[in-house]
């Protein structure tokens, strides 16, 4: 199995995804009635999907996964770039101390930029996925097991829960201790794709064992699975590729 996309409801995925292949220099793939999907490339490491689903209105309830943008030597010029690309500046009452600045997408979706971290040395423009955890250590195991992460240990890692592509090189996910319980379906979500060879039996079987849960929902028939982290955390499993 390894870790495949990156899903953000959007009301408009097109209009959306421009923006967000311009932010992170992604790669199109097209547009669909129901989405927008483009990929991003880091050499030597892996490759990720950013997916656009639509859906009717805007979200409202807190981000629980979000990203953050590499912002290198000079991130004040990577957030000008991207207020210029239609982003606006986000109080989401991180104070005026933090080295990151805070930022909503055309959509509202808050995302950081972030100074200079050691720990994102090759990760490219992408340099953290930050994600919601009531308790990261069992978070990370259970990431671990389904993407093939690997805990991350090298510079800038102490004391934090972070995986890492085995490569070394791309975004770190990190688990961040959560501020407050989950309420309501994440607008944002990560998909895992099987192998082929894979059983999707058993691998529903030690996702259960890992602590997570089956995510009931009332969209009819899909073609992959969908399921909660133990922090509840929604993630879907997708289907081997037909060869």
């Amino acid at each position: 199995m390894h870790l495949e996309n990156i899903v953000l409801d959007a009301v408009d995925p097109a209009a959306l995804g421009r923006f967000w292949d311009a932010a992170l220099g992604l790669e199109p793939l097209g547009d669909e009635p129901g989405g927008h999907e483009s990929r991003l490339r880091v050499p030597g490491g892996p490759t990720l999907d950013l997916c656009l689903q639509r859906v009717p209105e805007p979200p409202s309830e807190p981000l629980r996964l979000h990203l953050d943008l590499a912002g290198g030597d000079d991130p004040e010029a990577v957030v000008r770039r991207l207020v210029d690309l239609g982003a606006r500046p986000l109080d989401i009452g991180q104070g005026p101390d933090v080295p990151w600045t805070v930022l909503a997408d055309p959509e509202g979706n808050p995302f950081c930029v972030i100074g200079p971290r050691t720990r994102h040395a090759g990760a490219g423009p992408l340099g953290e996925i930050p994600l919601d955890s009531a308790d990261p250590e069992v978070d990370l195991r259970f990431w671990s097991a389904l993407t093939g992460w690997q805990r991350w240990t090298g510079p800038g890692s102490e004391g934090e829960w972070l995986l890492r592509h085995p490569s070394g090189r791309g975004p770190l996910l990190s688990f961040c201790p959560e501020p407050a319980a989950k309420q309501g379906k994440n607008r944002m979500h990560l998909d895992v794709r099987l192998e082929t060879g894979d059983d999707p039996v058993e691998v529903g079987a030690r996702v259960l064992e890992l602590g997570g849960s089956r995510f009931e929902h009332d969209w009819g028939e899909l073609p992959w699975s969908c399921w909660r982290d133990p922090s509840g955390n929604e993630l879907c499993l997708l289907p081997a590729r037909s060869l």
